[in-house]
């Protein structure tokens, strides 16, 4: 008797099987890879500066935060 494999493996490989059996699978992984990479590298860089790198220490960065938030409130 064959012993049941778990239910990630066998998800993984109903999706491996099926992209390896279409023509175009890889062309199609490459395309989401690309989309992927696309998304959180290059995105990342030109439209979320890092606004808490200028204060050294966690309390400065806390008072930062924290003066944003009630002032996003209030307005």
């Amino acid at each position: 008797m064959k012993k049941q494999e778990s239910i990630p493996i066998r998800i993984f490989r109903f999706y491996y099987e099926g992209f390896k059996s279409m023509d175009i699978g890889k062309t199609l992984w490459a395309l989401i890879l690309i989309k992927l990479f696309i998304m959180f590298f290059i995105l990342k860089i030109f439209f979320f500066p890092r606004y808490l790198n200028q204060f050294d220490t966690t309390s400065e960065k806390e008072n930062y935060i924290s003066q944003e938030l009630i002032e996003r409130a209030i307005n």
